[in-house]
């Protein structure tokens, strides 16, 4: 016999191997996909929201000093840059610690980004899947709803309800507890219509594929085939996206800061320690570089976490 026949022998004894072992076929192509694997961006993605995490938690505890405290930062009379007196990034206009009013500002635009992603995730896509599952007239009902939200712009929204419900009255200033509230609520508006489009998308797919149908004829309710059939396969979507929703709204808190509808001070925030630090840009570029580079690489970060969530929960139609 010659080469050429044991060579297509051997492709042949190949071919039937990997039928008769097609998810082992389909489990070895899966974990060389270059999309599985976190790769040296997603491992510095998750070290940085790491560290941005723990110091935001942890911040009373860490050796920072006080972000209230004024030190005398000054060089005759120019802002001390980074390094001066052990401090690392320096002051801020009245000579606060730039460092520790970063690290603490942390806490306040995290504790919004999360409150109001959380509020997307759970409100956006619940109406998300119920109109993607339903379809007709829930559909379309809500799909304008949620047009009608996005053709609005996000600061407009924001602003306009904590004017209303959260009024910058100097006779009776709003607690910090309350304009807190106010601004998750009302960040949380602006991510309820990405969160629900994308979920609406994916429950359209997913509501039409064989395992639903056939939970269908087997007599099976919406609810159960809702949340046993068509839920686990769109949380993948739905926090992928919501990951990117919370980037959007640590830059919408600071767009809220610098219209003054943001973080009250002396609470510090990312948003308006960059509101304070834009009185001295000529002077430093310190107080408005620091925190806007820490909103800058959170907000990358965020955004590509959310890419690597979508490539590995990613199911190829062939596999199933």
């Amino acid at each position: 016999m010659s080469s050429t026949s044991l060579d297509r022998s051997d492709a042949g004894a190949d071919a039937v191997a990997d039928a008769a072992h097609p998810a082992d076929t389909a489990s070895d192509a899966g974990a060389l996909r270059p999309g599985r694997r976190l790769g040296v961006g997603g491992v510095g993605a998750g070290v940085w929201l790491g560290l941005v995490l723990l110091g935001a938690v942890l911040a009373p505890w860490l050796p920072v000093d006080d972000p209230e405290q004024v030190f005398d930062l000054r060089t005759g009379q120019a802002i001390a840059g980074p390094g001066t007196d052990g401090h690392l990034l320096g002051g801020d206009a009245i000579g606060r610690d730039l460092f520790a009013r970063v690290v603490w500002g942390a806490r306040s635009s995290l504790l919004l980004a999360v409150g109001s992603g959380v509020i997307g995730l759970l409100v956006g896509g619940t109406l998300g899947l119920v109109a993607g599952y339903y379809r007709g007239l829930a559909d379309t009902v809500l799909s304008g709803v949620f047009d009608t939200l996005l053709s609005i712009p996000a600061i407009i929204r924001a602003v306009a309800m904590v004017a209303v419900f959260a009024p910058p009255d100097p006779a009776r200033p709003p607690t910090d507890l309350r304009r807190m509230t106010v601004l998750v609520l009302a960040l949380g508006v602006v991510s309820i219509p990405i969160v629900a489009r994308i979920a609406r998308a994916s429950a359209l797919g997913w509501s039409q594929r064989e395992f639903v149908l056939a939970a269908r004829v087997s007599g099976a309710t919406h609810r159960r085939i809702l949340v046993q059939e068509v839920l686990p396969n769109v949380v993948p979507a739905m926090l992928s996206v919501s990951l990117l929703g919370i980037g959007v709204v640590i830059v919408a808190e600071g767009g809220l800061s610098l219209l003054g509808a943001g973080v009250q001070l002396p609470t510090p925030s990312w948003g308006n320690i960059i509101f304070e630090g834009q009185q001295t840009i000529y002077e430093t570029p310190w107080p408005v570089l620091a925190p806007a580079m820490a909103i800058f690489l959170t907000v990358v970060s965020l955004n590509h976490l959310g890419d690597v969530l979508q490539s590995r929960f990613e199911i190829r139609d062939s596999g199933l």
